[in-house]
């Protein structure tokens, strides 16, 4: 824990810390870290923090900001710190002894936030805060913290009473192992699967750098020819590319079998049922359903949706409804198209679910004169930071350099954001995919922006990807799907280090909507497809040279390509969330497939095999936070396809650059800067001067009613 000087009262700020976890002086010290520093370190911030509700509850105790509110969050934030450094590791380096340490102090992390969130003492001080004289006198800032605060309260159980306040704390401890059993279980059945090919011809199709890829994964496992994964850079390729319609097939229901009773890894069958997640579904469900139950509310979306800007179930699924049947007539047209030209141009007679990304490519490479592959070549990584950091310093007035701090894998880098000399945030980005890493992009906070005892701290955030990491010495390769993820990534973490907030509860994307948590990050992918940032970011990995305007050009073409396809698919997804958290009842007719199968049979214009266990590795719901929420990608796009009209009408104006300049600033300051501190309708009004708009939603997309999108033979 602490080590002190002789004499020296137990936390003395010149305390010599030993353990990495309680040195909050700076920045993590990944270097220093060992997972059999987790319990001491947890044991002893959970002593403080329990310490610190105490005394922040006591009866002399007065109800203001100053008295109350700032000590507790100080000693709090140091808490939420560390064990945010341990869950970070757990996503991202993964080992048998941190799942352990991660695993022994998760309950005792729940308990304590759901203590905390039954506190009627402190409870009844936020009441008398905002009750009081006082109230009006704090920051639209702090006034929304402490309504926010109140909001948890209520949705924590406070006004419960035993037994059912206990049961509503062990329903948070089960909850939080169950979603944590999920994600491993997700990572560890993708790490069990792999493909050793010895025939040469079985790869054919594969670009070359996903074979230089799985050649040198071979040899790292002592074997001969080329070792296939089911890590995205190798499974997405192999469906796009891989001529041997076995080989597709293969991969196909390994990927969409993960953490199932179909699944066809591990070969232990004892092993192999300890990693189905449908009892952990199962379980998660009937919990969620309970704890809506003890709270008063119908269903456990009903609870979701309080902190919100959607209202209620029947809300979100209207508005789900009413844009799949928007997307249909596109997205029929596009399946029509792919099956057209898989029976006429690949003997593919009957399309089946491993066939359509290969189609899909092929007809798009024939249609529109380009591959992904040949678009590849031009985004090499070094090439592409560069042009997305010159973006984000042109737009808001800001400029990222190099710097330096400890990491956890020889791989991640480490940046800084300056306003004017003045450092306003850092990041760290791990961008490749391997062993022992959660799929998927995210970002997450390392700390967030606050003003503690006059002294400023700048916000930090972890940016994450799963890209093909460099082999033969050349730079790292990406898609322009890649360079989108990349984009919207960097969105989150803007709107997390860009915040000029001082209160943690709402600053950057704290206290922000988790519908309008997107937001952002969708209105950052819109820049991948403009002429100059492209150019800026393009460089051919052999010649240096920028992408050509020709094929720009294509890309801008195929942009809607099959986009009513994606749509619903997208649809079909928060549907099924959405009907799952507010209809589905464990065990009352029907099963969980089923369910899923009857929100397919309404939007979907594709059904998968029935093989196809899509829900046991749907970590956003069951993992990740987005339970009754997923539609938040959808609401969000509405958002910021808006947004980023705004910036479409200044480039047409006449003086275009300084209608620009303007417009990101603009953003920047009724957006990013903003956070959480006012609901984010208010900010999006406040920055486009009215209500959203699904207009430009639907023109970014190709789906204007009458339209017939560039390409289409239709």
């Amino acid at each position: 824990m602490t080590q002190t000087a002789p004499n020296a009262p137990a936390h003395a700020p010149n305390a010599l810390v030993v353990n990495a976890l309680l040195d909050f002086s700076g920045l993590p010290r990944f270097a220093d870290f060992s997972p059999s520093l987790v319990t001491p370190a947890i044991d002893e911030l959970l002593l403080r923090a329990r310490e610190a509700v105490a005394r922040a509850g006591a009866d002399d105790t007065a109800p203001t900001w100053e008295s109350f509110v700032e000590p507790l969050d100080a000693v709090t934030e140091q808490l939420s710190r560390a064990w945010g450094m341990v869950g970070h590791l757990s996503g991202v380096a993964d080992t048998p002894e941190l799942r352990a340490a991660y695993n022994e102090n998760l309950p005792k992390v729940t308990q304590f936030w759901t203590e905390v969130g039954q506190n009627r003492a402190l409870y009844a001080k936020y009441r008398a805060l905002r009750d009081g004289p006082a109230f009006a006198t704090l920051t639209p800032a702090r006034r929304r913290t402490v309504e926010l605060a109140l909001q948890g309260f209520r949705l924590g159980g406070v006004e419960l009473e035993s037994p059912h306040r206990e049961r509503f704390m062990a329903l948070s401890e089960r909850q939080a192992a169950l979603g944590q059993k999920f994600s491993e279980n997700v990572l560890d059945a993708t790490d069990a699967w792999s493909l050793t090919i010895t025939d040469a011809q079985r790869l054919d199709g594969l670009p070359a750098d996903v074979r230089d890829a799985a050649r040198e994964q071979a040899k790292a496992a002592g074997e001969e020819g080329w070792r296939l994964t089911l890590q995205a850079p190798c499974y997405i390729p192999v469906m796009q590319y891989a001529k041997d319609r076995a080989l597709r097939e293969q991969m196909y229901r390994a990927y969409t079998t993960r953490a199932s009773d179909q699944a066809a890894a591990p070969a232990d069958a004892d092993k192999r049922r300890a990693l189905d997640n449908a009892g952990v579904i199962d379980e998660l469900l009937t919990l969620r359903a309970e704890e809506a139950a003890l709270l008063g509310y119908a269903n456990f979306a009903e609870v979701s949706l309080v902190p919100k800007m959607a209202h209620a179930p029947a809300q979100v699924i209207a508005f789900l409804r009413d844009l799949a049947a928007r997307a249909r007539p596109f997205a029929q047209r596009d399946v029509a198209e792919v099956r057209a030209f898989a029976a006429s141009r690949l003997g593919l007679d009957e399309l089946q679910a491993w066939d359509i990304a290969f189609a899909s490519e092929a007809l798009k490479e024939e249609r529109y004169a380009f591959s992904d592959q040949e678009v590849k070549q031009y985004f090499q990584l070094p090439r592409v930071l560069e042009g997305l950091f010159g973006l984000i310093e042109k737009l808001f007035g800001v400029r990222i350099a190099d710097d330096a701090a400890q990491a956890w894998h020889p791989d991640v880098r480490f940046h800084r954001i300056e306003r004017d000399g003045v450092l306003i945030g850092q990041f760290y980005l791990d961008l490749y995919a391997r062993a022992g890493k959660r799929p998927g992009a995210w970002m997450d906070d390392a700390r967030g922006r606050r003003r503690h005892a006059g002294e400023l701290q700048t916000p930090v955030a972890y940016l994450t990807c799963n890209f093909q990491a460099p082999v033969g010495g050349k730079p790292a390769t990406l898609t322009h799907d890649d360079v989108i993820t990349l984009f919207h990534e960097f969105g989150h973490g803007l709107h997390h280090m860009l915040t000029r907030v001082e209160d943690p509860g709402v600053a950057g994307i704290s206290g922000v909507e988790w519908d309008a948590v997107e937001l952002p990050s969708q209105f950052m992918e819109n820049f991948c497809w403009e002429w100059d940032n492209v150019q800026a970011m393009s460089a051919h990995v052999d010649t240096g040279a920028p992408i050509p305007r020709p094929l720009f050009d294509k890309m801008v073409a195929a942009r809607n390509f099959q986009s009513g396809m994606q749509t619903l698919r997208q649809i079909e997804f928060a549907l099924f969330d959405m009907r799952l958290h507010s209809e589905y009842r464990v065990g009352e007719g029907g099963s969980v497939q089923q369910l899923l199968d009857a929100v397919r049979a309404e939007v979907a214009v594709l059904v998968p095999p029935a093989f196809n266990r899509f829900q046991n590795s749907f970590s956003h719901i069951f993992a990740g936070g987005y339970a009754a929420g997923y539609y938040s990608y959808k609401w969000a796009e509405v958002l910021s396809a808006d947004a980023y009209a705004a910036f479409e009408e200044a480039a047409a104006a006449v003086d275009a650059a300084a209608r620009l300049a303007a417009t990101g600033k603009r953003f920047l300051d009724e957006i990013l800067s903003v956070g959480g501190s006012r609901p984010a309708i208010d900010s999006f009004r406040a920055f486009r001067g009215r209500d959203p708009s699904i207009d430009a939603l639907l023109r970014h997309n190709g789906m204007v009613e009458g339209s017939v999108r560039e390409g289409s033979n239709a």
